[in-house]
């Protein structure tokens, strides 16, 4: 898991290693402070009843001296500090830059079999929640994580040279403390781990409201929705309530050992002072070193205690954040440790030679571990340039069959040729840039008209694109807009009807110059005049490209070259549009139904109790 995410400091390894050392000599400095402190104080004193006597001047004590350098060290402290913290943000930012950056990255190189894998709320969900969390933990490692434990030893040591067997009161209350903290984190890290899943329902809960809104408002729905966010949120808040719980005794217990450890030492220190001074032979120092304890020796032996159980304070935090990040970091490496499942061969082809397409005994489920096939026994021959439809219900599997093309999931069995070659043998970006393919879900991106055109081809000129909107009619709609090409879309294209999202989607595709069009339904939403019209473009303008033509209306694929039954995963028959009338039942009904009495029923879901949209 280090190993992983270490590959995201990159450019900001320089930062990384800066800061821990430039912390290193503030801690130095920090400890240096007391011991100065210690000996100018004993020079004050030795010297303080000679000074009255006038027998000496505070310059010959030193004392300048001592304040020059505390002076120093200070300044030195301070520029170090502010030094550490600069380096440690660059670097801790710049950290979970670079990984946001892979994350996304690694997404967009992901097949569709991967993405199912991981549900989109718990992905944004890692890019957000969980970099922060380990962007946190990232600062407070190259930081606070090296600045407590080197705080705690220089303070112990130091300790041990000013106050000698009275620093052990120090050391005694590490071992207990360490204990406290382990069992700290031993009982917070299951519940962490339970939290971050109840955030991916969350934001799916955030997602699905957001997105599907007008639904929700057309059904009256809101409240249904509020309690189901409701329930979600409050299953957040109970783990990390138990959590926060576990980790509030965190605090009282440092602040016990705190007080303890100043009291004890104030009243140690005060006893030994006393008695020492009635008794020579008491000595603390250790191997025999002399110690005299006086009233500066206890106050910066405090402040070394002081230092070493802050230093534990703030190490006790660095755990609780670590315990919280531990599990965020492991999401995230789930993810930049996912391997694609589709990937270009070795030595791949890059030019597709025609449009032609073979199904060769093809059988094909999205899970290794599915009972049963989505499609089987797929034996289909299409040439280049020919026009295929294709019909059948809700579940038919035609959607799953037009993914296999253009290699978005591979076949389980058999195998797809494109252009007279298997699609397995292309590189993946040039065989789908043959492949165009407009889902049945069209999706436009907030920016202009242009913008969301030039995804098809981004060096497509302003003539291009004009040519494109007329073959898929919706030159028309865009020029009657106030800013024409240039009209903003909300994000979602939600200022736009689905009929004009769908013609836009098909330009959009059309600009891409494909030897394979696939449209998936993409015509549900216009009607059966304009239908025609952009069928009557593809015959005129792009006769050479091969076009497949999901649809629910047989008026959609009647004059297709050839038509294709689906029937649950299996070719039920094929032929044109008189043949198919005349010798398959299903066609025969369907075209029956939608045109009974004279009255067009506009597609083939209205059989399935009202809906549009292949629900594969």
């Amino acid at each position: 898991m280090i190993k992983t995410l270490a590959k995201s400091i990159r450019e900001y390894k320089l930062t990384s290693i800066l800061s821990p050392l430039i912390v290193t000599g503030e801690v130095v400095l920090e400890c240096l402070i007391p011991f100065v402190i210690n000996e100018l104080g004993n020079a004050i004193s030795a010297g303080v009843g000679m000074w009255e006597s006038g027998a000496t001047s505070w310059s010959s004590l030193g004392i300048g001296q001592y304040a020059l350098i505390l002076i120093g060290m200070a300044l030195a402290s301070l520029a170090c500090g502010a030094l550490a913290g600069l380096f440690c943000a660059k670097a801790s930012c710049g950290f979970a830059k670079n990984l946001r950056k892979d994350l996304y990255y690694k997404v967009q190189d992901f097949s569709f079999e991967n993405i199912d894998k991981f549900s989109t709320p718990s992905l944004v969900t890692r890019m957000t929640t969980d970099v922060n969390n380990v962007q946190f933990a990232y600062m407070t490692i190259i930081r606070t994580a090296i600045r407590s434990p080197l705080m705690m030893a220089f303070s112990v040591v130091m300790a041990f040279v000013i106050g000698g067997n009275l620093a052990w009161i120090f050391l005694a209350v590490i071992p207990p403390l360490a204990l406290i903290l382990f069992f700290i984190m031993w009982k917070t890290m299951p519940l962490f781990h339970s939290v971050f899943k109840k955030y991916d329902n969350l934001n799916e809960s955030i997602q699905e409201n957001v997105k599907g809104i007008r639904v929700v408002k057309s059904y009256v729905r809101e409240e249904h929705e509020k309690e189901k966010f409701d329930r979600a949120a409050t299953d957040v808040q109970r783990d990390f309530t138990k959590a926060e719980r576990i980790l509030a005794w965190n605090n009282p217990a440092m602040q016990l050992f705190f007080y303890g450890v100043l009291s004890t030492t104030l009243f140690l220190g005060a006893y030994f002072a006393v008695k020492q001074t009635g008794d020579a032979n008491l000595n603390l120092g250790l191997f025999g070193q002399e110690i005299t304890i006086t009233v500066w020796t206890i106050s910066q032996l405090v402040v070394y205690g002081m230092q070493i159980l802050m230093s534990l304070m703030m190490f006790s935090m660095v755990f609780a954040m670590i315990a919280m990040s531990i599990e965020s970091a492991r999401r995230i490496c789930e993810v930049l440790q996912e391997e694609p499942t589709l990937h270009s061969p070795e030595n791949p082809i890059h030019e597709v030679e025609d449009g032609s397409i073979d199904f060769c005994a093809v059988n094909f489920k999205y899970s290794a571990t599915a009972e049963k096939n989505v499609l089987e026994d797929i034996d289909l021959h299409i040439k280049s340039g020919e026009t295929i439809g294709i019909i059948g219900g809700t579940g038919s599997s035609k959607t799953s069959l037009v993914n296999l093309i253009s290699r978005l999931y591979d076949v389980t069995e058999g195998c797809v040729k494109v252009g007279g070659r298997d699609v397995r043998e292309y590189d993946l970006e040039s065989l789908r840039n043959q492949v165009a393919v407009v889902l049945q879900k069209n999706e436009l991106f907030s920016g202009s008209i242009k913008d969301n055109l030039r995804w098809g081809n981004p060096d497509a000129t302003d003539e291009e694109l004009v040519e494109a909107c007329k073959l898929a009619q919706a030159d028309e709609f865009i020029q009657s807009f106030p800013d024409k090409y240039d009209t903003h879309i909300e994000q979602g294209g939600t200022n736009v009807s689905g009929g004009q999202k769908q013609r836009l989607c098909i330009a959009r595709a059309l600009l891409k110059k494909p030897k394979i069009l696939i449209l998936d339904d993409s015509t549900s939403a216009v009607d059966t005049h304009t239908d025609a019209l952009i069928r009557k473009s593809f015959r005129e303008y792009i006769p050479s490209t091969t076009k497949i033509i999901i649809a629910q209306r047989t008026s959609s694929v009647e004059d297709a070259d050839r038509i294709i039954i689906m029937d649950a995963g299996h070719i039920d028959a094929i032929g044109t549009h008189e043949q198919l009338l005349h010798k398959n039942a299903i066609y025969t009904e369907v075209y029956t139904t939608q045109n009974k009495g004279g009255k067009a029923i506009t597609s083939l879901a209205q059989m399935d109790e009202g809906g549009n949209e292949d629900a594969e």
